[in-house]
């Protein structure tokens, strides 16, 4: 009689690929939790994304307001 331990029995299933409900399921669980995260976490996405806007724009602005950066010509009087 061949039997398998029962590891070798394990790794078989999991290294067999289901296609069907579980995999829909699984796809649509992780959906829902993204969407959850996206609600939850909006503001402080928000005020990230405003964060980084803003230390950009004060980037440029410094870079802008420099004569002669990076060869470029003086841009206070354009």
């Amino acid at each position: 009689m061949n039997r398998k331990p029962v590891w070798g029995l394990i790794l078989d299933h999991a290294m067999k690929r289901e296609e069907g409900l579980d995999g829909i399921l699984v796809t649509i669980g992780l959906c829902i939790i993204a969407l959850l995260l996206c609600v939850v976490m909006k503001d402080s996405l928000t005020e990230f994304i405003q964060t980084i806007v803003r230390a950009m724009t004060d980037s440029a602005k410094s870079i802008l307001s420099t004569p002669g950066a990076f060869g470029l010509p003086d841009m206070r009087f354009i």
